[in-house]
Order: C-alpha cells, then sequence, then structure tokens
C-alpha cells in the first residue's frame, strides 16, 4: 500500500469522498488496513471481495480465515463488519411471515432461475425472519437436502420455526414425489429438534404453491 499515493489509498478517501465513492475490493482494504509479508492487501481484498461474491452461499468465519494473509483478528473483523451492515439494513423483525405470499418477497430472485435452489427461511416465535439462506443448487434430492444441512443454521440462530422454499424452472407448480418425500423428512426432523418446519412452499415465475395447504404437510 506504501507505493499507492496517498490521496487513492482507500481510508483517505473515505475520509475526503465518503466510502459509497469506493468499489468492493477498496472497501475490504480499508477493513484491513494492511497484508502481510509477502501478500499485498489489495491481493488479499481481491480473494475477499471474490468470497463475498458468491451470493448462493453463506460466508463464514472459516472461509475468510481460510483466504490466505487473513488470521484470526482480520477474519473477526471483516465478519463483524458483514454482521454489522446486515443488522444496519436488514434489522431483525423488518419482515413478518404470516401467511405463505409473504414469502414471496424473499425469494424473488430466485422464482425465475434456471436451476432449482433450495432456500430455508429462520423465524422467531414471532414468525419475524431471522435469516435466508440458500441450501443447495441443483436438482432436489435426499442427498443434497439433508436435515442436517437445512436445520445446522437454525439451530445456531436459535430460530423457532422455519420454511422451506424451492423453484421449478419447469413452471410447473405440483409437488413431485421427491419434493413430498423431501418435506416429509424435514418435517419430522423439525418436530423432533422442536424447530418445526412450517412449511415447504414452491414457486415459479407465475406463482407459489404451498404444500400446507394443499395437505402435504
Amino acid at each position: 500500500m506504501k507505493e499507492v499515493p496517498e490521496h487513492d489509498r482507500p481510508r483517505e478517501k473515505i475520509a475526503k469522498k465518503g466510502a459509497v465513492t469506493l468499489s468492493d475490493t477498496e472497501l475490504v482494504e480499508a477493513i484491513l488496513g494492511r497484508g502481510i509479508q509477502g501478500r499485498d492487501v489489495r491481493a488479499i481484498a481481491r480473494d475477499i471481495t471474490a468470497l463475498l461474491g458468491d451470493r448462493s452461499r453463506e460466508v463464514r468465519y472459516e472461509d475468510i480465515l481460510g483466504t490466505g494473509g487473513i488470521g484470526p483478528s482480520k477474519a473477526a473483523q471483516i465478519m463483524a463488519s458483514l454482521e454489522l451492515g446486515r443488522r444496519r439494513y436488514e434489522p431483525a423483525g423488518s419482515v413478518v411471515i404470516k401467511k405463505p405470499d409473504d414469502v414471496l418477497v424473499l425469494v424473488a430472485e430466485y422464482r425465475d432461475k434456471p436451476q432449482e435452489h433450495f432456500i430455508c427461511i429462520s423465524l422467531t416465535g414471532a414468525g419475524e425472519v431471522i435469516e435466508r439462506r440458500v441450501v443447495t443448487i441443483g436438482i432436489l434430492n435426499h442427498s443434497l437436502v439433508h436435515p442436517r444441512e437445512v436445520f445446522a443454521e437454525a439451530i445456531a440462530r436459535r430460530a423457532a420455526s422455519v420454511i422451506c422454499v424451492h423453484n421449478h424452472p419447469s413452471g410447473s407448480l405440483d409437488a413431485s414425489p421427491q419434493d413430498i418425500a423431501i418435506t416429509r423428512q424435514l418435517s419430522e426432523a423439525g418436530a423432533l429438534l422442536g424447530i418445526p418446519l412450517l412449511d415447504h412452499i414452491i414457486v415459479t415465475k407465475t406463482g407459489y404453491a404451498s404444500m400446507k395447504e394443499q395437505g402435504l404437510l
């Protein structure tokens, strides 16, 4: 960073022009401050930015820590920054699920995806959204959608219940035998864990189908 002119350094740019003028990589540079011997901060920041850019999965502490040049302290700084941003712009209780179509706003971007996305929404006891997480991408089957993958984060976030959603690229809102089998498996697991599966919703470009309303849950 020493070879970069002072007016082009991320922290100086924030002070003079505001954080909004920085690229994602520069924002990560500003959080990190410096690199390590043999690895420039910009190279590290680019790797972190690429990791954050994968919206199909939640970024974890272990993922950040696995980046070359990142130790426990820097990993904690980045995770704290992400959590602060989440709380600031997606405060708990901002979305409450009372009926199946309340879910649609949370999964709008997945309704016309060319691949099936299986999504788990964790809720508080009052139906407030704690988290929306993509569990798997691809054709659904028992090996890909396992209860441990669905409920692990719900347990960690102290969720009271969950709702599962997946899209049908075919446009059909009919639940397949596989959909029904997965739903029953997750419902049984949720009952054992004390985190009930409230619904499993199928979405397409044009509509949705609640498996609970259809008597399949």
